[in-house]
């Protein structure tokens, strides 16, 4: 296609940010990416944070999304480096009584782990999702509108709709199924209790089955680099170590794409907008944040269920009811003494990240926005409780309160990794209620961050949406 006379510049090179920039050149522009950190990646990249040769992911680890993101699957991200690494199973959330509830890639092994009276409920529960997930996928990443597939949409929305806790409830009689559920649908950062946070626990336990949640060979940064690899082919450019304070810095008539969350943009673009829509980016809310730890490790992690070792993904938290104490505590402006512990092994599937012999390790948990409690010990005892002797293995540590990680990304505010909350509220105003949500009150420039549906997640799918729009109004103008 003949390039635009037109600028496009992107700002933010995380995986969003990227992904609006390929789109956009592959539509004709002519796109420079800005990035303020020295180097791209957003929440995707790979560091020697504890000791030399121990390759750390800095914020996201394990991609359940990427994998299977409508967007990248249709790139030659492979051509420029990326490879996908499949452990053996998904996930493994082990249990005081020293055995381990699984989620495989496939479903009959999944239901072997569970008490015999929830293997049926738990196919039937996820089986129909699993079967029509394609269709399925085409709603649930894309924009808030009327769905493509009712029906479907309908059916989900029954289950997904509901309170995890009271879900789990409903479907399950024994623990072990409840107890897998409810760290999946943890990773909503919602309380448990609380309408819509089943949806978190429903998609991830099917990209489980779907995909079996890898990970990139060689740490999250290949993400960036093969996303970078390709826009390069199509003519885009990259600008790193270069902060931009006003989206005035840049040419009158240029498009501008913006990979932050609504804190940042107002900051950088409030005065060019309408006050009302200015007052409604304000408004917007910012979840928990996160406390993260990257160990580097003597030897693998001891789990007292051997089985933990199938798994790059393990998740600590014990029952759902001591999961959901903890995640409302969490909300409650409380920092649990038992919190559930987010745990990625990689080093167990991809050598290349530790020297020969030795392991990283990679955790977090959740914490009140903005928190500067050092949570190092107890994440570290509930890790203990699950593999006794794991304090022994460890050779260094580097730990990242929220704060701190918000001054290293200034997406990530209070350490919020999602972009701002994601309950019902607002999932259908994100990040204001209206049918595009990817444009401002000023037709130049346009949010395509994770604060922009479908949220959060490396998926990229923010950032196509948002070129998308972009393209189709501009052609409409010219």
């Amino acid at each position: 296609m003949e390039k635009s006379e037109t600028e496009v510049f992107v700002v933010g090179s995380g995986p969003n940010g990227l992904a609006a920039a390929i789109e956009m050149a592959r539509g004709g522009f002519r796109v420079t990416v800005i990035e303020a950190a020295g180097t791209i990646g957003g929440g995707t990249r790979t560091l020697e944070l504890t000791l030399p040769g121990f390759r750390h992911d800095v914020c996201s680890a394990i991609h359940p999304l990427s994998a299977s993101s409508p967007f990248f699957s249709q790139l030659p991200l492979a051509r420029f480096g990326l490879q996908w690494v499949y452990p053996e199973a998904a996930l493994a959330h082990p249990l005081d009584d020293g055995t381990a509830v699984l989620l495989e890639r496939d479903l009959p092994r999944t239901l072997e782990t569970l008490d015999s009276a929830d293997r049926l409920p738990y196919q039937q529960l996820m089986a129909p999702i699993l079967e029509h997930w394609d269709l399925l996928a085409t709603d649930l990443l894309a924009p808030i509108s009327f769905p493509l597939h009712p029906a479907l949409m309908a059916r989900f929305g029954f289950h997904a709709l509901r309170s995890a806790q009271g879900l789990a409830r409903r479907q399950f009689r024994g623990e072990r199924a409840s107890a897998l559920f409810a760290g999946l649908s943890a990773h909503s950062f919602l309380p448990l209790d609380q309408p819509g946070s089943a949806a978190f626990g429903l998609i991830l336990g099917v990209l489980g089955h779907l995909n079996g949640w890898p990970f990139p060979q060689g740490g999250s940064g290949r993400i960036a680099e093969a996303l970078a690899g390709y826009l390069f082919t199509l003519g885009g450019s990259i600008r790193t170590g270069s902060r931009i304070c006003s989206v005035d810095e840049f040419p009158p008539q240029a498009l501008i794409l913006l990979d932050l969350t609504p804190r940042q943009v107002v900051g950088m673009a409030g005065h060019r907008f309408e006050p009302r829509y200015r007052r409604r980016l304000e408004q917007y809310r910012y979840g928990p944040g996160v406390f993260k730890i990257d160990w580097a490790l003597a030897g693998p992690i001891p789990w007292r269920a051997v089985a933990c070792r199938r798994a790059a993904t393990v998740h600590l938290g014990g029952t759902l009811a001591e999961i959901a104490a903890a995640e409302r505590e969490v909300w409650q402006g409380g920092h649990p003494e038992r919190p559930f512990v987010l745990v990625a092994q990689q080093c167990l599937f991809d050598p290349s990240r530790a020297p020969a012999g030795k392991q990283t390790g990679w955790a977090y948990c959740h914490v009140p926005n903005g928190s500067r409690v050092d949570m190092t010990q107890r994440i570290e005892r509930q890790i203990e409780r699950f593999a006794p002797g794991f304090g022994e293995l460890i050779l260094a540590r580097q730990v990242r309160d929220s704060a701190a990680l918000e001054s290293y990304n200034g997406n990530l505010v209070g350490g919020d990794i999602n972009g701002g909350v994601q309950d019902l509220r607002q999932i259908i105003a994100r990040p204001v209620l209206g049918p595009h949500p990817y444009a401002t009150s000023d037709d130049h420039i346009y949010l395509c961050s994770s604060s922009t549906p479908p949220g959060g997640g490396v998926h990229g799918m923010c950032g196509y949406h948002a070129a998308r729009l972009a393209l189709q109004r501009f052609k409409s103008r010219n």
